[in-house]
């Protein structure tokens, strides 16, 4: 198994496209397709905040649906599920960008948008366990002792990361750093929290690098435990990239 883990992608389609274009995919065919047969795998948070988020939920479901390609979703992922199933959620925190491009759509196209994505999501397991259980993707990452398990607790705990109840002063939450505390035997690769440099510790890596911050977007390659980059074109927004509590 061969695959190329992207990272947070926000909306940033033109920085996905320069980082597949960089771990050497061809867009010959409209959709990045790799001539030695690897293939691609996302963390989640596709959306939000970013400039193109109906291209960049477009290309990952087409990816899903005609390359087999690999996806896990992220908290921004579960809220827009909610969003398309019609339940009252907030268009907060970079929902409502994503809403305002949907909204901009031809009635048609979002329908069979709004499809696709569910059918995506529904599909797709709340972490990806791979590679005879050497390899974890997991949004905000996973304990060793919830892998196996998805149950409301190592729900929150994927999608959210090991929070503690309290908030920063922006509203975002505190969380714990469960990777150095991580002794588990696969190597998990995650995102959620932005990091200005992927962030390995032990059998983990965090390869969120915050590309919609103005940061990058990284990818990991598996098996070599590589990571590439392809630097953003947003604006930086250096409050965005906190240390782990």
């Amino acid at each position: 198994m061969k695959l190329d883990i992207i990272g947070d992608v926000h909306g940033c389609f033109d920085e996905f496209r320069t980082l597949t274009h960089t771990l050497g995919y061809r867009w010959d065919e409209g959709i990045p397709i790799h001539p030695d047969g690897r293939n691609l795998a996302f963390v989640g948070d596709l959306t939000d905040r970013g400039p193109d988020s109906v291209r960049v939920m477009d290309m990952v479901c087409r990816l899903f649906e005609e390359q087999g390609a690999l996806y896990v979703p992220g908290n921004h992922c579960n809220k827009l599920y909610r969003y398309f199933l019609g339940n009252n959620v907030q268009k907060t925190h970079g929902l409502e960008t994503t809403v305002a491009e949907l909204d901009s759509m031809p009635a048609d196209e979002y329908r069979l948008l709004r499809k696709r994505f569910l059918s995506m999501y529904e599909d797709s397991p709340l972490y990806q366990v791979l590679d005879h259980d050497k390899l974890v993707i997991a949004h905000a990452g996973i304990r060793a002792d919830y892998i196996g398990r998805a149950d409301s607790r190592v729900k929150t705990f994927v999608l959210y990361g090991d929070i503690t109840g309290e908030k920063h002063p922006d509203g975002s939450p505190v969380r714990r750093d469960w990777a150095k505390k991580y002794k588990g035997d696969a190597y998990i690769v995650y995102g959620h929290t932005p990091v200005k440099e992927p962030r390995k510790v032990g059998k983990t890596i965090n390869i969120d690098t915050g590309c919609v911050f103005g940061g990058k977007l990284t990818g990991f390659r598996w098996p070599e435990c590589e990571t590439v980059s392809a630097e953003s074109k947003q604006p930086f927004v250096p409050e965005k990239f906190r240390s782990i509590e």
